[in-house]
């Protein structure tokens, strides 16, 4: 019998597939969601099953709001409900503003931070018929100070903005149990930038190394549990002390 249904999105790689992956040793159902990682989702898949867990892997665009409503549908359709939403999807580029193209501005925002109203806005309603649900959101470690990002400015915008749609759907959704925080995470050793180049911020982060994915999953875990109850609309710093 599974233990909760989990949706994530992203979740084909890196932090997503850790989660998922612990969520199916402790035998959950996990639905994820990608876009291009059709070998990895495999793989993930195949994972959280070897595990004791319950796995749907769908290809979805989730800046899509049609696409959003046709997952969601499915993973309710598949275990009657979802308990936890895990919004990992969050891609980046590097380009200077001057040289950002429109298309390239609107995908940063739409599927860093518009995913997660489209995500949220459906799960919702099935979350406060039940009178309970856990949404976390992942935003970056020194998004909260909002400083001048002249090489990433729409997808550290984006991440400014997940910390006011985390603290906006937190106040929204408290009278019917359901908890929504933000994980901001520094260097994370997840696979998405080279070995040498982490190694290079080692002298930036205080705590004088690079975080691992069981890191984030440690703090999902804690999100995701009943200690955690009480805790909603929070920013938890996860970054060995940069960006603070």
């Amino acid at each position: 019998m599974n233990s909760g249904v989990a949706l994530i999105s992203g979740g084909a790689r890196g932090i997503g597939r850790g989660i998922a992956l612990d969520l199916a040793a402790r035998h959950w159902a996990v639905a994820f969601c990608y876009r291009t990682s059709a070998k990895e989702a495999e793989e993930t898949a195949q994972g959280i099953r070897s595990l004791g867990g319950d796995a749907l892997a769908v290809r979805c665009d989730v800046s899509d709001p049609l696409a959003v409503r046709q997952f969601v549908k499915q993973v309710e359709d598949t275990w009657g409900k979802i308990d936890a939403l895990i919004h990992c999807a969050g891609p980046y580029h590097r380009v200077n503003l001057f040289d950002e193209t429109p298309d390239g501005w609107n995908a940063m925002l739409a599927q860093n931070l518009t995913s997660l109203f489209y995500l949220a806005q459906v799960v919702a309603p099935g979350m406060k018929a039940r009178k309970y649900g856990r949404i976390v959101a992942f935003s970056m470690a020194n998004a909260d100070k909002m400083e001048a990002q002249p090489q990433v400015t729409a997808h550290y915008i984006a991440k400014a903005g997940i910390l006011i749609l985390t603290r906006t759907l937190a106040k929204m959704l408290a009278p019917d149990g359901i908890t929504v925080n933000a994980i901001s995470p520094g260097f994370i050793n997840s696979g998405s930038a080279p070995a040498e180049e982490l190694a290079g911020m080692v002298k930036k982060v205080p705590a004088g190394y690079i975080g691992e994915v069981q890191d984030v999953v440690a703090a999902v875990r804690f999100l995701l549990s009943d200690e955690a109850r009480y805790l909603t609309g929070s920013n938890l710093h996860l970054s060995g002390g940069w960006g603070i």
